[in-house]
């Protein structure tokens, strides 16, 4: 059984830091709920597991390739939560490039334009997925999607879409491939609700979030087809930027549908 000192181990352990993860092109999945979409989508390269929570998750553990079992001890350190779930995968890195994503012509897609918070991005990745986006991309200095956390908020999600690491400067191609690019501000000129009513949300449509500490930068919301806000009726200053993204993503699905 491996320990937190087994080799094995001490390697996957690496793929907490960035660097490693980007050099190995591999990442860690914890959790059932990760490693089961994990194992669908076929990027499962190996699967360590407590006793306990081998036996727990029988069917999956079949379905890996590889299966370890560790320590509670070698778990906690493969493992960032506080009370982990007995499984850790190790996995292929899903990301395509932005022109593989955006040559399936999709109707939406979210840009996560320098947002640094692994929770708000895995979030907006996973209300993305549910919306029905077909890409998701993380564009100039993101957060990681692999980070840890990102990967725990997404619920899974990294697996069903177009994840895509892409520089800043995407908004030509974004056009390019035939959609309409609408870029979130409080302060835009364009309501959302004016828009869905209208029927200008029913066309394929690229949403640019920003970070929640700057909001967008200045050359995203100059280029950008329409600066939209999205209206607040109440006393509330503004929505936090999970909130507000799952709103505009929602607008654009209910449109196209």
């Amino acid at each position: 059984m491996f320990t937190p000192r087994t080799p094995r181990i001490v390697a996957a352990r690496r793929l907490q830091r960035r660097r490693d993860r980007d050099q190995a092109r591999r990442f860690l999945a914890e959790g059932p709920q990760a490693v089961r979409e994990a194992l669908a989508a076929g990027v499962v390269l190996e699967l360590f597991g407590t006793p306990a929570g081998l036996d727990k998750h029988a069917e999956l553990t079949v379905q890996a390739p590889e299966v370890s079992p560790v320590t509670e001890e070698a778990l906690a350190a493969l493992a960032e939560t506080v009370h982990p779930q007995g499984l850790v995968a190790l996995c292929e890195q899903v990301d395509v490039p932005i022109a593989e994503a955006l040559g399936k012509r999709p109707k939406l897609v979210a840009v996560l334009a320098e947002i640094r918070d692994p929770g708000n991005a895995g979030t907006i990745l996973r209300t993305a997925d549910a919306a029905g986006a077909e890409a998701v991309i993380f564009a100039g200095d993101a957060v990681d999607p692999y980070n840890g956390k990102c990967v725990r908020s997404s619920a899974g999600s990294l697996f069903h879409v177009d994840v895509v690491r892409a520089p800043l400067d995407v908004l030509d191609l974004l056009q390019d491939s035939g959609l309409q690019v609408l870029a979130t501000s409080g302060t835009g000129s364009d309501d959302l609700d004016a828009l869905l009513d209208g029927g200008l949300l029913s066309a394929p449509t690229a949403w640019l979030f920003g970070s929640e500490a700057h909001g967008l930068p200045g050359e995203l919301l100059t280029a950008a087809d329409r600066r939209v806000r999205v209206p607040i009726y109440g006393g509330a200053e503004s929505l936090n930027l999970a909130a507000a993204a799952a709103v505009c993503l929602y607008a654009s699905a209910r449109a196209q549908r």
